[in-house]
């Protein structure tokens, strides 16, 4: 269940680990170590194998082992089942049991390696590009990146400031979409901008063809305005 990769621990590794192990226990053991690509892996079809180690939370892994050997015709596997180990350390967010993935997961976030110098980028300023659907957490970021000492340019705000009277894409949006779309102080009414433009490809691609090169000049101007300020 799985679904964030870098929680997983590699095969290769997990190999090297068990291997030590193994050999620590006691070195004249003779073993294989198999790579599981189902569920089952060998225990169904192999005659030799005679008992399987299993937890508490894998029992029923064993036993559905067994029911499959029986079907392919072959006897149980005696189970023996062990304790896991509790991590006494561990958090609101981990398996109680000692466990690779709780492990890894306090790595998540640490530098492991330091940044990869490119002589093609431009040493600073060094722009990150925070995009998202509503609610994916884009302002929780930015906020820690802010604490971080990041300069923050917010997209939704240049594009409120573009439309504002005197503004750089006010005239131009007039222009081509009409006074209708005026409040009576003048400025212009998003709603009824956006019933014009959305649903309708032409007249979307109208306003942003004005609206996003002027977005795209305010962001380089702040990009040059946090150079300056180091």
């Amino acid at each position: 269940d799985k679904v964030l990769a870098e929680l997983i621990e590699p095969y290769e590794l997990r190999v090297a680990k068990l291997r030590e192990f193994l050999e620590d226990v006691k070195p004249s053991l003779r073993y294989d170590i198999v790579p599981l690509i189902d569920p089952y892996g060998p225990s169904v079809t192999d005659p030799d194998l005679q008992c399987l180690v299993v937890s508490e939370e894998t029992r029923r892994g064993g036993e559905a082992v067994n029911k499959r050997r029986l079907e392919n015709g072959l006897p149980e596997l005696a189970l023996y089942e062990i304790l896991l180990m509790k991590d006494p350390d561990h958090s609101q967010n981990e398996e109680e049991k000692i466990s690779s993935s709780s492990l890894r997961q306090r790595l998540l976030g640490m530098l492991l390696r330091p940044p990869r110098q490119d002589p093609a980028l431009p040493s600073r300023p060094y722009v990150i590009g925070l995009t998202g659907g509503t609610g994916s957490g884009k302002t929780s970021i930015a906020k820690l990146l802010g604490h971080l000492g990041a300069f923050l340019i917010d997209a939704d705000k240049l594009g409120h400031a573009v439309y504002v009277p005197g503004g750089p894409a006010y005239e131009q949006v007039v222009a081509a979409f009409g006074a209708e779309i005026l409040n009576e102080d003048g400025t212009i009414n998003r709603k009824v901008l956006g019933a014009k433009v959305f649903g309708n490809q032409e007249r979307l691609k109208s306003l942003t063809d004005i609206v996003w090169p002027e977005m795209a000049r305010m962001v380089k101007e702040q990009i040059r305005e946090a150079d300056a300020q180091g």
